[in-house]
């Protein structure tokens, strides 16, 4: 009898630690799991900050770049083509520090990404350089073919942009996992 007592006793033990163990590891496991989703939402959450940063210094780098373009309004109501080219060459002046700081915004986006979001921005840049010569030949220019022109790489360029502000507010959305 006191056999078999030591034996409950022995697998009485041994089966209390054995359930330590196994609490152990899994206790151990959930906290790995949690450390790792912890971390794994900062990183995501600094990933979207920095997207976000990113992508309001790119749509800053666009208005700047639209406050000078919107002066073709002021070009319009001038009354003389001296006026009209005063206007038209210190919009041109103004218009090429506009498109370095969007350029520089660009390679920020392209470090940022995602890949859409990327191409999008090099799209709205590319086409805000387009516009860049046009404006320059409108100096001096009487006819409305060049002003046509420029009026139609203006429109892709806020398309562009307007496709960049999309992709942008899409890439900076919270996605429900259950979805």
């Amino acid at each position: 009898m006191a056999d078999s007592g030591l034996w409950v006793g022995i697998l009485t033990a041994l089966t209390a630690l054995g359930a330590s163990y196994i609490t152990a590891r899994a206790t151990s496991r959930a906290a790995l799991a949690q450390a790792r989703t912890t971390t794994t939402a900062a990183a995501l959450r600094d990933q979207r900050d920095r997207r976000r940063t990113t992508y309001r210094a790119m749509m800053d780098c666009a208005h700047a770049y639209n406050e000078v373009t919107w002066q073709i309004d002021d070009v319009d109501a001038a009354r003389d083509r001296v006026a009209k080219d005063r206007i038209l060459t210190r919009m041109y002046e103004r218009i090429g520090p506009a498109i370095a700081n969007m350029n520089k915004a660009t390679h920020e986006v392209r470090l940022d990404g995602p890949a859409e979001v990327s191409a999008a921005a090099e799209e709205v840049r590319q086409t805000a350089r387009r516009v860049q010569p046009l404006l320059k030949a409108l100096i001096g220019d009487e006819s409305g073919e060049r002003r046509d022109d420029y009026d139609a790489a203006y429109r892709d360029f806020r398309d562009a942009y307007l496709a960049f502000v999309g992709l942008a507010r899409q890439a900076l959305e919270v996605q429900d996992e259950a979805d």
